[in-house]
């Protein structure tokens, strides 16, 4: 089941966070932040969070908002699930569920933000396997050696 994110979840995703390899305390803390905002001000629309949970486990999130200055640019910012759970189609199923929310909200592009470094080489597989396309890519952009890859994925939706 997919929901929107609700207080009692943030101790969970802070969990997956820190049990998952790839990331490092500075990405995390990133992460958690954009979770604390969306729980002190439930009103706001930047950060949208949604939890795929099962048998009342957490078991993945994502974080999907407007991008500012656009009439119908997504960005996905986080999309993570528990790494004890890889492989059974929950990414899949959360990917599903931004892409409909930016449909349903008039969206035209979802954009996803990615490292180049090796240990997100199963991250770049996961986008391109979902029929994301690499739109850019910026040589040295986190540090040297480590290039951003903007993917994306244009929906021709009528009602835009």
């Amino acid at each position: 089941m997919i929901r929107k994110l609700k207080p009692d979840d943030v101790k969970g995703i802070k969990d997956i966070l820190n049990r998952t390899d790839n990331f490092q305390e500075e990405e995390i803390e990133v992460a958690m932040e954009l979770v604390q905002i969306a729980i002190s001000d439930p009103e706001q629309k930047d950060y949208n969070i949604f939890i795929y949970e099962e048998n009342n486990k957490l078991l993945g999130y994502h974080c999907t908002g407007k991008r500012p200055l656009t009439d119908a640019v997504y960005d996905l910012y986080w999309i993570v699930t528990d790494p004890d759970h890889k492989s059974k189609g929950i990414g899949k199923k959360l990917i599903n569920h931004a892409e409909n929310f930016v449909i349903e909200n008039n969206g035209r592009w979802l954009l996803v933000e990615t490292s180049s470094r090796g240990v997100y080489q199963a991250t770049r597989n996961f986008y391109l396997r979902n029929n994301y396309s690499i739109i850019s890519e910026i040589n040295d952009f986190y540090s040297l050696g480590d290039n951003l890859i903007v993917f994306g994925k244009y929906f021709n939706n009528k009602k835009n």
